[in-house]
């Protein structure tokens, strides 16, 4: 791997020998190694982190929000996925939607509001997996949440782009003396410690019952949402078979749809035509490949993935090597493709990432969110739970896949992963930033296979995407890039927000250790024990 230049900045990787928890977040991955530390696994302090992070980053995520995950008990067991992603209420209608004069989901309101089903997730994780129980694992979250959390440079100015978009009395949840925090600014959900002690002591019909899930329907039902209480009551997450693909010697392990990791699967298997390794890796070529590639794979994604339990999502098709083969053969290294018919789904770079391996090297792959930055905008007005607008991934045309209707989970752009070698998990990791997700697996991925990358120099380097005709770049490029770009017919931006954040954990199974990586364009860290 290239040799890191200890005069330039940077940050080294975390190696650890008992432990690792990489996330967004320092005083999650401090939750998480304490956790372990008191006994706990994989599983308990990923849970822990997690709903601290919707304490540290409540812009990003929370209780209202949806959750996946990957599991990996054991070196050699299988990988167990849950999606918990939340269904829309039965009553929501696409025709009634489309009669009121709605083209798309209207992404900040309560019909874009979908049963937020992180929790039940986070329960149905404790239970199979876990070992310390709820009221541990919740026991941090609820202490900051009282206290108060000190707000971090990069969630402040997430915080600050994003009020804007808070309503009624979200504003007075989330805003202190009626504005965004700054850095340093204390941070307090007092209501939400109130929901984590009686999940603690009651489990997930805590939420979904009684007074929390009445302080939601409140908030919905003044909104003109068509959520009733059985939608809440009826909320079940699923544990799902997860589904992967090659990537050289490599096996990427991504969720099933609704979610979007078999986009990345595509995009893998398409770029595994091309030799990029011969490519200079922040060169204009590689730079072309994956954007062509990204256009192929997403154009395919926004036609068929949809909630498979509702309609037929032919995966075996999608991902086919006469498919891969195919859409591969239209990439000409002279000539830029034409963008992707848009999903139909407002685009966002907001959630939250936790990977975690314990001493048993049982890990742990888990991906939280709220969706847009604050969600719906929308928060009950008793306990402040913030919910999201996972709505907003439907599509209102008729007949589509993904076209809203209750009951149906929509497209997810939330993704969790696993990268295997000869059979063997080699390094969970995620990569943050919505419709940038699957594009950004494959950029870490190729980063560490094609090139030799650490997992750290994989995670820093500079990223592009394109994006609504666009392919931005990131301000690490050169300018030689961007013109060669451009002579070919890309048009070529600097994206305002930094493309997504990552975390992965290596696991060097040879020399017994652990090698953690955390994403620099978010506050986090890597931590081990």
């Amino acid at each position: 791997m290239p040799a890191r230049d200890f005069q330039m900045p940077g940050r080294s990787v975390t190696i650890a020998l008992n432990g690792m928890c990489a996330t967004s977040h320092p005083l999650a991955a401090m939750t998480a190694i304490d956790i372990l530390n008191r006994g706990g696994n994989a599983v308990d302090a990923a849970i822990a982190a997690a709903v601290l992070l919707g304490v540290c980053e409540p812009q990003m995520t929370g209780l209202g929000g949806d959750m996946f995950a990957l599991v990996q008990p054991g070196p050699g067991r299988p990988v167990a996925g849950i999606n918990a992603s939340g269904r829309a209420p039965a009553a929501l209608d696409a025709a009634r939607l489309r009669e009121a004069g709605h083209r798309t989901m209207p992404e900040d309101s309560p019909h874009a509001v979908t049963i937020p089903g992180a929790v039940d997730g986070f329960c149905a994780l404790a239970e199979r997996f876990g070992r310390l129980g709820l009221d541990a694992l919740l026991a941090p979250a609820i202490r900051h949440a009282e206290e108060g959390v000190p707000v971090a440079p990069r969630v402040a100015f997430d915080w600050a782009e994003a009020a804007g978009r808070l309503q009624g009395d979200a504003r007075r949840f989330f805003l202190i003396g009626g504005r965004a925090p700054r850095p340093g600014d204390i941070f307090r959900a007092p209501g939400q410690a109130k929901v984590l002690r009686r999940i603690a002591r009651d489990g997930r019909r805590a939420f979904y019952e009684g007074e929390v899930a009445a302080d939601m329907l409140a908030a919905l039902r003044a909104l003109g949402g068509v959520h009733d209480a059985a939608d809440f009551a009826a909320t079940a997450c699923d544990w799902v078979e997860p589904i992967a693909g090659r990537y050289r010697d490599r096996e990427l392990v991504e969720l099933p749809p609704n979610g979007q990791g078999a986009t990345a699967i595509l995009m893998a298997g398409i770029l595994e035509r091309f030799d990029l390794g011969a490519m200079d890796p922040m060169g204009a070529g590689r730079a072309h490949l994956e954007a062509e590639a990204a256009k192929l794979a997403y154009d395919a994604r926004n036609r068929h993935i949809a909630d498979p339990t509702r309609v037929a999502v032919r995966l075996d098709c999608m991902l086919s090597d006469a498919t891969m083969d195919a859409l591969a053969a239209r990439i000409a290294p002279d000539r830029v493709l034409p963008a992707p018919q848009p999903a139909g789904v407002a685009p966002h770079r907001d959630t939250v990432y936790v990977t975690v391996v314990d001493r048993d090297r049982m890990a742990v792959s888990l991906i939280y969110s709220i969706f847009h930055s604050f969600g719906s905008g929308i928060a009950s007005p008793r306990f402040g739970i913030n919910l999201h607008n996972r709505g907003a991934g439907f599509v209102l045309e008729k007949g589509h896949p993904n076209e809203a209707m209750g009951g149906r989970r929509p497209l997810h752009t939330i993704i969790p992963a696993m990268l295997m070698r000869d059979g063997a998990l080699e390094m969970p990791f995620g990569v943050m930033g919505g419709a940038y997700q699957p594009a950004g697996h494959v950029r870490v991925m190729s980063n560490i296979v094609d090139y030799g990358m650490d997992p750290q120099q994989a995670i820093d380097a500079a990223r592009s995407f394109p994006d609504s005709g666009v392919l931005q770049l990131e301000r690490g490029y050169a300018p030689a890039v961007v013109e060669a770009l451009e002579a070919i017919g890309h048009r070529v931006g600097v994206p305002r927000m930094p493309l997504g954040g990552a975390q992965a954990i290596v696991i060097d199974a040879e020399r017994g250790v652990l090698i953690g990586a955390s994403d620099p364009r978010k506050d986090g860290c890597a931590l081990g024990c």
